[in-house]
């Protein structure tokens, strides 16, 4: 009865708040109310516009106006507002004003209100990064805010994307996008889930484009379904020819864009005499290229450290590699211009790339030529491969993408321009847990447990960050909360690391078990599966909506042999089986020879895209393997 009476009351406020907020309009026959739109929501956009102005090549202003209804705590993450600004751009004016759920000023903001503080992370030395915070947040719903701001900026190399939906459970009413080019200049864009395309019309100075969404009600992903970028509308913009502190450039092609990268780097890899020889020594008895590449890389990650420096230009500019030399420090473009031009200093050929790094982020629009990228790397070609270098790690092994820059396009930076190509992509049998658990019972169903697990791939990325920044007693810690086993005490362990260009980490635990079996009278009850329980299936759904996404791939063998006291015999054993899908195969099978059970899992996943019609059969997988992990062995104690 009481969360019936709270929203009976929260419905109350909203239909008041309707009637009486001056900004609500009554919708016509056909169009979507407020009612309609605030179901399933915790903000509902009521109006928005963005003015983008290009003045020149070197040259644009972008104005913003919104006006926004929070309709409950979960909602009040856009009742502040964050205006980024650097040594390129200015803010003009932050306006923002306040009202209550009857329509009743709360506050407007003054400009002692707005806070300006430093954007540095914890990895920046020199960043002039910052923003300008308005914070209206108010604990009575629903309130409205409204915003407006406008920014200068110099640095053209970036136009505005436009994605008036950007989060889950947040509606639009209205929402406009213009922006308005010189006669002459050519706007390109990227248009997405829009009903309605750009309206171009030509004011004699000015070309002007025009996009328009209304009545977006919340957008909701599905589990395992495409990332939220790409169920909700969206304009990209960007320019054919731009200029960024005095340096011209075009990405009319990737190509262009490469050109205009090589002009800022040019001349910035020359390193001092001294370390060219110190180099030439410790390659001297390399067998091969790939073995300098190692030498030179290791020598890398003992000299240098990672630090942030974004400085105007110093944002797309490497600093020349006699600086990074000097002082063993660097962003990831100039650690990747100083190991680039070491590895030039014993005749090994490579290049700058730029990538939109991070775990599993969508790749780039190839068919958008434009600055998409938000990291460096280095890519070494090789007679029968590619080793691709990640310059700003101090552990990483040599050749090794992993989930942050694997799987996706890369933009070389080449003498003739910019060259798209595939970083590595890994299969699931790169991505391996290979385990070997040992275990002796006890006739109280307590045990000592030898286990033995190889990860590789990115299944030993978080076990290379517990190895290399954890200490032992904060190591002995994470095991305890992260390894899945009837309770137990770890009485030993180790790791093992060997970095290969698919590197791994072996894992070894000696463990204290208790109730690893469970005892009911005379018979011992034993889960065999002990480390590797499948526990999530997502829901059924009546109708999918969206494609399956499986952005990972993975092979998992575990084998367990259990050693159960004299004198119990086997009662029931689980039957073997398989299970396929389009989405992967699980195998399991017990075997007993003597005291000895010997249990064999292995479950491999693919990744890919696949049709909704696909996702009942995901479902029936996961459950099917939940099912076959929960599987018990009986034994029975034979009685004289």
């Amino acid at each position: 009865m009481k969360n019936t009476a709270k929203f009976i009351l929260d419905l109350t406020w909203v239909c008041l708040f309707i009637v009486l907020f001056p900004l609500v309009a009554t919708a016509s026959e056909g169009e979507v109310t407020f009612s309609e739109l605030a179901k399933e929501a915790n903000i509902v956009i009521r109006s928005e516009e963005t003015v983008f102005t290009v003045h020149s090549l070197s040259s644009g202003t972008t104005r913003f106006k919104t006006t926004i209804t929070i309709l409950n705590e979960n909602g009040n993450n856009r009742a502040k507002l964050y205006v980024p600004y650097d040594k390129l751009s200015k803010v003009n004016y932050v306006k923002g004003t306040s009202f209550d759920k009857v329509g009743k000023k709360i506050k407007s903001l003054k400009n002692s209100d707005l806070k300006d503080v430093s954007y540095m992370n914890d990895f920046s030395l020199f960043e002039d990064n910052r923003l300008k915070i308005a914070n209206l947040e108010y604990n009575i719903y629903p309130y409205t805010v409204e915003f407006e701001y406008e920014v200068t900026s110099r640095n053209m190399m970036f136009y505005p994307r436009w994605r008036p939906q950007d989060q889950e459970n947040l509606s639009v009413e209205k929402a406009t996008f213009e922006v308005l080019m010189p006669t002459g200049m050519k706007l390109r864009y990227l248009e997405s889930n829009l009903l309605k395309k750009a309206e171009v019309s030509n004011t004699g100075p000015q070309e002007r484009y025009l996009w328009e969404v209304k009545n977006l009600k919340p957008v909701e992903t599905e589990p395992y379904g495409p990332s939220f970028e790409e169920l909700v509308p969206q304009v990209l913009t960007a320019p054919t020819e731009f200029e960024v502190d005095g340096y011209k450039g075009s990405m009319a092609t990737w190509k262009d864009l490469g050109i205009w990268q090589n002009k800022l780097n040019q001349g910035r890899d020359v390193l001092p005499q001294e370390t060219v020889q110190k180099l030439k020594q410790l390659t001297a008895n390399a067998k091969d290229p790939e073995e300098k590449v190692r030498l030179v890389y290791d020598y890398l990650q003992g000299k240098t450290r990672y630090v942030s420096i974004q400085l105007g230009i110093g944002g797309w500019q490497p600093f020349e590699a006699n600086f990074v030399d000097t002082k063993g420090y660097g962003d990831c473009k100039a650690l990747t211009n100083y190991t680039k031009a070491m590895l030039q200093a014993v005749g090994v050929n490579s290049i700058y790339a730029l990538i939109k790094a991070g775990d599993d982020v969508a790749d780039i629009k190839t068919d958008f030529p434009s600055s998409q990228f938000n990291h460096v790397i280095l890519c070494v070609p090789m007679p029968q491969d590619t080793m691709w270098l990640e310059c700003t790690s101090q552990t990483e092994a040599a050749g090794y993408n992993g989930t942050n820059t694997g799987d996706r396009h890369a933009l070389l930076i080449t003498p003739e321009g910019g060259k798209l190509v595939k970083t590595t992509i890994y299969k699931a049998t790169d991505n391996k847990q290979i385990r070997s658990i040992k275990v002796k019972l006890d006739e109280k169903g307590s045990g000592v447990a030898s286990v033995s697990t190889l990860y590789t791939g990115s299944q030993q990325e978080t076990r290379d960050g517990v190895v290399h920044y954890l200490k032992p007693e904060e190591q002995r810690k994470w095991l305890y909360e992260q390894v899945k086993a009837p309770p137990f005490e770890i009485s030993k362990y180790d790791f093992v690391q060997k970095k290969d260009r698919v590197p791994s980490i072996t894992e070894n635990l000696e463990l204290s078990l208790t109730k690893c079996a469970t005892m009911s009278g005379k018979r011992m009850f034993v889960s065999p599966n002990l480390m590797s329980k499948w526990t999530y299936a997502p829901h059924q759904k009546e109708q999918r909506l969206t494609d399956v996404v499986r952005k990972s791939a993975f092979l998992d063998v575990d084998t367990v042999e259990i050693e159960v006291p004299v004198g119990y015999a086997v009662e029931y054993l689980p039957r073997e089986v398989s299970h396929k899908s389009p989405f992967g195969e699980y195998k399991a099978a017990v075997k007993v020879d003597g005291q000895r059970v010997t249990y064999i899992r292995t479950m491999q996943m693919h990744k890919g895209r696949f049709k909704p019609d696909d996702y009942a059969k995901l479902v029936e997988f996961f459950n099917n393997v939940i099912k076959a992990d929960a599987e018990q062995a009986v034994f029975v104690k034979n009685v004289p």
